[in-house]
């Protein structure tokens, strides 16, 4: 099991953009120190308050400069947003920049909001999400190609520079729509998965149909998202996270032109995670939304008659969120 960090770099008001930069390049120098294995940022586009992080590729290339061993991955590249061949050129030279370090994550997003942005119907997502994904990984390995899609093409093309992982880097897909679970399972790729966005039943059911898509005796490669709050009492945990949980509630459901609603008092439960220590995990709970729970070396794991549980954890002073991904192999 490894352990990775996220971000999508939100601004709230009273921060500039510059500063909230700053601390996305400390905090990924501060992973790499700690020992965490990825840092996965995310592609979003036209929120100030939700995202300023439009181009994750070049902050991942910034950051090659700054760090020695924690791999740089996108959560996730918006790849039927853009033109195939850019997107294969500027993911070569992060790999190149970060002597091999760079994890390619793709999707296609679900914000009409970006599609809008960028001129691109949405229900031409899946079309061009497929068709650019083939097209990258053929640019990758083939020293000169051709392809002939419904809305890319090229002929005779070279692309270059070629990344530095061979064939290439690694390449993960977002899967959280039905068809995508059969879709990465056939093509034998690893995804992220989060009951972020599926709640438990409805994830462990696209899990079982991507593990009986791959081929038979490959293991399967999931990415799980679970944000996670660490505080010493549940009034300080509450006091920490609920400012940054309303207005994160408040950012995304405006994007998506869904009304907003009040935290309930299940806001907030407690793991004691370690008999020695008055240590405490906050979780934020959301509906239904679950993920499982892997206690950490040293503290012993929470029981209770549910094994699934959910989690957000909001820096109100950054106003950013922090959450762990755990990709099992």
């Amino acid at each position: 099991m490894r352990f990775g960090f996220f971000d999508q770099l939100p601004c709230a008001s009273g921060f500039t953009e510059r500063q909230r930069y700053r601390d996305i390049m400390a905090q990924i120098e501060l992973g790499d120190e700690l020992g965490f294995d990825t840092v996965w940022l995310g592609e979003l586009h036209f929120s100030r308050a939700f995202s300023i992080l439009a181009d994750p590729l070049m902050v991942l290339a910034a950051a090659a400069q700054r760090t020695t061993r924690i791999r740089l991955g996108t959560a996730v590249t918006l790849l039927p947003l853009h033109n195939p061949v850019k997107i294969a050129e500027e993911a070569a030279i992060a790999d190149i920049l970060s002597d091999g370090r760079l994890e390619l994550g793709c999707g296609r997003g679900t914000a009409p909001l970006h599609y809008e942005g960028y001129a691109i119907p949405q229900e031409e997502s899946r079309e061009r999400f497929e068709e650019a994904l083939d097209f990258i990984l053929k640019a990758w390995t083939s020293d000169t190609f051709s392809y002939e899609g419904k809305h890319f093409r090229a002929r005779d093309l070279s692309v270059v520079p070629r990344p530095v992982q061979t064939p290439h880097p690694p390449v993960r897909i977002a899967a959280n729509s039905p068809d995508t679970f059969p879709f990465a399972g056939r093509r034998k790729l690893p995804i992220f998965a989060t009951p972020l966005i599926n709640p438990p039943d409805k994830l462990k059911e696209g899990l079982a149909v991507y593990r009986d898509t791959l081929p038979a005796g490959m293991p399967g490669d999931t990415a799980l998202a679970f944000p996670v709050h660490v505080a010493a009492s549940r009034a300080q945990a509450r006091q920490d996270c609920e400012t940054g949980f309303c207005a994160r509630r408040r950012s995304g459901c405006g994007r998506s032109g869904t009304r907003t609603s009040r935290p309930s008092r299940r806001f907030a439960r407690y793991w004691p995670v370690s008999s020695e220590s008055n240590t405490r995990i906050s979780i934020a709970r959301w509906g239904s939304l679950a993920t499982p729970h892997t206690a950490s070396t040293g503290c012993e794991p929470y029981s209770a008659n549910t094994a699934w549980t959910s989690s957000f954890a909001i820096s109100t002073k950054a106003g950013s969120w922090t959450t762990p991904w755990s990709s099992s192999r």
